[in-house]
């Protein structure tokens, strides 16, 4: 499980050092055209459009099964990387029950449109900013002093 988690992760990581395109070259919520790539991003703007898609028909299908694929595999990777009770403090700790995938996907499109000054980061990075931000964790309690015996 843990290997098929962290393969997933490095495909979507290794995905911009492949040159792969990116979905629209205008900003979240503005139209994307029929021949745009809809199924590979590299930036908070492209994952923000392929999670919001604004094309029709086909494409927007496989833009959202993409915007879906990207958030599950990123945060199944992060509950592999943070498990409950784990040495780790979690970058985001979604409540139960939590958003829907497409809630999520809807969620991040929108926070993306309202930050332009995170379009031209890596799409992981702005998902796990949105996610830090919308769920965030209760602080650490602190630790009380312990009388000597």
């Amino acid at each position: 499980m843990r290997l098929v988690a962290t393969a997933a992760v490095l495909g979507l990581l290794a995905a911009p050092m492949m040159g792969i395109s990116a979905a629209s070259a205008q900003g979240p919520r503005g139209p994307m055209n029929q021949d745009d790539v809809t199924d590979h991003v590299q930036t908070t703007r492209d994952l923000a459009n392929v999670c919001d898609p604004q094309v029709r028909g086909v494409r927007r299908y496989e833009a959202i099964a993409y915007c879906q694929g990207f958030l599950t595999a990123a945060g199944q990777y992060h509950a592999m990387m943070f498990p409950t009770g784990g040495r780790g403090r979690p970058i985001y700790c979604v409540p139960t029950p939590g958003p829907t995938v497409a809630e999520a996907g809807l969620g991040f499109s929108a926070w993306a449109r309202e930050n332009p000054g995170r379009w031209n980061e890596p799409a992981l990075d702005g998902f796990l900013r949105w996610a830090q931000e919308r769920f965030p964790c209760e602080p650490a309690q602190p630790r009380r002093n312990r009388p000597n015996r």
